[in-house]
């Protein structure tokens, strides 16, 4: 027997452990549902008229009806659509009373309920939540703080493919290549953790580059933006000049440039402006040896009492918070494993999963202002799985508040993060500045 073609897609041992590991579902206490009915109801409600534009019939699956199915689903980890019906008779669904609908129409509505409206509800809850984030005062990373006094926000940028649909479409099984879901492209504000513009394609070979479209007109001056090596585009990095956004980005190896001016040489610590490529663009070289090998990084920023060299390292490793983001959504929060095999149904949940992660986040973030840490010390996962303790004690009687209770035992349920080695800027200072 021929050994059947394994997918191209890496699946992960740690996605099914994780299946495998899920509290029961409980009704969720009330404070909990309050502070997500409280975020995205009025979102929903304001796309009413965008709906009725659409011609779509009043029906018993209503906007406000299907975003509180949609939403419980990835909120609730719900097992599947005839458990989520099952939910929604007895008990009710966030604001929508007990109702009985059948699974055809469920799966029916799920495959062809317009995706956009969710869109549209994610992009106006955003705006929100980082409201809420600015009216907080926990610590930044140093490198952060020292970001947010020379640029208006600092954003990453990066895009991230789907798994393949063959996990929830039994029908695909049997195709040799299994086709994935798309690819999605985010635009994450570093500092608050939260998504500031995102973009999807149901073309999983699609290129970084070609978002460049898409992100170019929404940039707007004095943000610091973190790319990585994907987004390497010599006119994409003059335009982004030209529209005084400032880049940091790793340089390739084969970059063709010429030395203008060495700002600063030693042992282990190059920084030089270059003339970058056939155009001439100006900008900084930071060569730095860590560890024995050389790392080498792009800015437009010229002036390094502006942006000193270790600075740019240790935010460029601020990247990383975009791939933290796309690990949540995909492993927590369950968007490697998909409901339908339509298209329009896996953009549905893709919107409705990052509305949930954007409402993880408002609260991890509370939770960290309470505790007075940086969002960082605290683990995003470990809220979410505390949830069902707070839920099960506020059935109990013991618990009133999320936040607080969380708060209160957070050694208990290992919210902070154990500390396994030095901040980047230490870790910079030790290896680079100390050596000899």
């Amino acid at each position: 027997m021929a050994k059947k073609k394994a997918s191209s897609v890496r699946h992960t041992r740690s996605n099914q452990v994780a299946r495998g590991q899920k509290q029961p579902t409980l009704p969720p206490d009330e404070q909990t549902a309050q502070r997500i009915q409280d975020v995205i109801h009025p979102a929903t409600l304001r796309q009413v008229e965008y709906y009725q534009q659409l011609g779509l019939r009043e029906r018993t699956l209503t906007l406000p009806v299907m975003v509180a199915v949609v939403i419980s689903l990835v909120w609730r980890q719900l097992a599947s659509v005839s458990e989520t019906l099952r939910v929604l008779e007895t008990e009710g669904l966030l604001w929508t009373d007990p109702t009985h609908v059948s699974q055809q129409a469920m799966s029916e509505r799920l495959r062809t309920f317009p995706a956009e409206l969710f869109r549209r509800v994610l992009h106006d809850v955003l705006p929100i939540m980082q409201s809420k984030w600015q009216e907080r005062s926990r610590p930044l990373p140093e490198e952060v703080e020292w970001a947010l006094q020379h640029y208006d926000q600092v954003w990453a940028a990066d895009g991230s493919t789907l798994d393949a649909l063959v996990r929830r479409v039994g029908l695909l099984r049997d195709l040799p290549d299994h086709p994935l879901a798309g690819r999605m492209m985010g635009l994450l504000d570093v500092t608050s953790r939260l998504p500031v513009h995102l973009w999807y394609t149901d073309d999983d070979q699609a290129h970084d580059q070609r978002f460049w479209e898409q992100i170019l007109p929404v940039l707007p001056p004095k943000t610091l933006l973190l790319l990585d090596l994907g987004f390497t585009n010599y006119k994409a990095y003059g335009q982004l000049m030209a529209q005084q956004v400032t880049f940091i980005t790793r340089c390739k190896s084969n970059a063709a440039y010429q030395v203008k001016q060495v700002l600063h040489k030693s042992a282990h610590l190059h920084d030089a402006i270059v003339l970058l490529g056939q155009d001439q663009l100006p900008v900084r070289l930071i060569e730095v040896e860590y560890k024995g090998k050389w790392y080498r990084y792009l800015t437009s920023e010229l002036d390094p009492e502006r942006l000193p060299p270790l600075y740019i390292v240790a935010l460029y490793w601020q990247r990383w918070r975009i791939e933290d983001a796309y690990k949540t959504v995909k492993r927590l929060l369950g968007l490697a494993y998909f409901w339908v095999g339509s298209i329009n149904g896996v953009t549905l949940q893709l919107w409705a999963t990052w509305l949930m992660y954007a409402i993880l986040v408002d609260l991890t973030d509370d939770v960290a202002d309470t505790l007075s840490v940086p969002f960082n010390q605290v683990s995003l996962e470990m809220v979410y799985r505390s949830l069902y303790f707070c839920t099960t004690a506020f059935h109990r009687g013991e618990a009133d508040d999320p936040v607080t209770y969380l708060a209160d035992n957070a050694k208990l349920f290992g919210l902070i993060k154990r500390k396994r080695k030095p901040d980047a800027l230490k870790l910079l200072n030790l290896t680079v500045l100390e050596q000899p």
